[in-house]
């Protein structure tokens, strides 16, 4: 996939503005495609904006960054043995192996993450204007056990006192996450998509 198959352009006044917007930079979003199966978003970041850590529960979703430069960091659980080795936290934490803690430039291979696997959780923060389409199937549905939750992030050494981090010998990098409320920054505004149509050869 490329900017152009969805109608986008480094030429567009979005994506010129380098500077960020006074206060709160708001995402936005454009539905390309819905259906039972799945569904085809573009999500845009304003320099500076913020998709919050959140999941993506009995989902795989499949992230291609289009236009810009972000930072993501992403978590999937840890194993259960890693978790019992760390009793010090409280109880409302859950230990998180860190998957990802990176900066990605388009043009950029595509991410898959997993139900379980492959940075489920994530959060991504703009450092320029910036694009990226998400495949994601299911679709989220609260009725059906798929609704999305929200993490506050601690590092691993805020709870460990002066313990060595599980799992540490095979280069894995923990921190503890919290389940909070919807942030006030995940507020996103949607917009009508008006690029190249989806045609459906068949039923999703």
């Amino acid at each position: 996939m490329k900017p152009e198959d969805v109608g986008l352009s480094e030429e567009l006044q979005f994506f010129k503005t380098k500077n960020g917007v006074k206060g709160v930079p708001r995402v936005t979003y454009t539905t390309i495609c819905k259906c039972d199966n799945f569904s085809l978003c573009i999500f845009f970041l304003p320099s500076g904006g913020v998709i919050p850590l959140h999941n993506h529960p009995g989902m795989t979703v499949f992230n291609k960054l289009l236009l810009g430069s972000m930072h993501i960091k992403s978590y999937d659980w840890a194993d259960p043995i890693d978790s019992s080795n760390a009793s010090s936290a409280p109880s409302h934490l859950r230990l998180a192996n860190v998957k990802a803690d990176g900066i990605l430039t388009a043009p950029c291979n595509s991410s898959v993450l997993y139900p379980t696997t492959g940075g489920n959780i994530h959060a991504f923060t703009a450092r320029t204007p910036s694009a990226i389409l998400d495949v994601i199937g299911p679709p989220y549905s609260k009725e059906d056990g798929r609704d999305c939750s929200y993490y506050k992030e601690f590092p691993y050494s805020a709870f460990s006192s002066g313990e060595t981090c599980p799992g540490i010998e095979d280069g894995k990098s923990y921190g503890w996450l919290e389940e909070i409320d919807m942030p006030e920054n995940s507020q996103m505004d949607g917009i009508e998509y008006l690029g190249p149509q989806v045609m459906e050869t068949s039923s999703c």
